[in-house]
């Protein structure tokens, strides 16, 4: 069976060489192509291609945070980045062990990357995006739905609530479910979040009060949330001193 293959690029000579290059080399057949991030996501859930070619710069929706989307989908494609970056970039890809492409593309380079498509994770795009200088943490959080991918962004999140094995996003379009650590989620949000429970992490922007009950025990009121937060006698100290500097700021 040929290799199905999706292209992902902003600029449409860099789709059309891409697809004139595959059409030269067996077993591969060009599935489609999508402009930009969003649409990569859709057409991966509804294609099922086997390796992606994807533009690393694109506007909105980046190829490094497109690839870590892709690896939460239960079959992710492999996934191989064209790039004009400079080496901070290449080297990061090399050290990781990800496949990569230097535009213009060749079709020689092109077939060997093909032959060694490896799938990859979360963790090592996230290594890549710190040591090839790019913004390293995500605009949107991805939550699945079957085979689909919803795209939660950032800062429409109030919080992130773990329960056992699954941590519930609470959101301004609602609620969804992701299978991510919260410590990874902390780790990397920690900007503009802070924890007050083991099990809870709150966006900074979207506090409206902070109530002290009657035995000293500390709770938070998110924006558009009836309900409150516990806050942990552990963590009530951060807390604190995070508002205090927003105040003093």
């Amino acid at each position: 069976m040929s290799t199905r293959v999706l292209i992902v690029d902003d600029e449409a000579p860099a789709r059309d060489r891409l697809k004139r290059l595959l059409a030269e080399i067996d077993d591969c057949e060009c599935v489609g192509e999508a402009t930009d991030g969003h649409e990569a996501l859709k057409a991966c859930a509804a294609l099922e291609p086997g390796i992606v070619l994807l533009d690393v710069r694109m506007p909105g929706l980046g190829g490094m945070e497109v690839a870590r989307h892709l690896t939460t989908l239960e079959h992710p494609p492999a996934v191989i980045f064209t790039t004009a970056y400079d080496e901070y970039a290449l080297e990061a890809f090399e050290t990781q062990a990800i496949g990569y492409l230097l535009k213009p593309v060749r079709r020689e380079k092109l077939a060997r990357a093909l032959l060694h498509a490896a799938r990859i994770n979360g963790p090592s795009l996230a290594r890549v995006a710190v040591a090839a200088r790019m913004e390293p943490r995500r605009q949107h959080i991805c939550a699945r739905l079957g085979e689909q991918l919803k795209l939660i962004p950032v800062a429409d999140i109030y919080c992130f609530v773990a329960d056992q094995k699954y941590v519930t996003v609470r959101h301004a379009g609602g609620e969804d479910l992701i299978d991510e650590p919260l410590k990874a989620l902390h780790d990397e949000f920690s900007p503009d979040f802070v924890r007050i429970h083991r099990n809870a992490l709150i966006a900074e922007r979207h506090i409206a009060a902070v109530e002290r009950g009657a035995e000293g025990q500390y709770a938070v009121r998110l924006r558009d949330s009836a309900e409150p937060l516990q806050v942990s006698r552990r963590h009530a100290g951060e807390l604190l001193r995070r508002l205090r500097q927003v105040v003093a700021g």
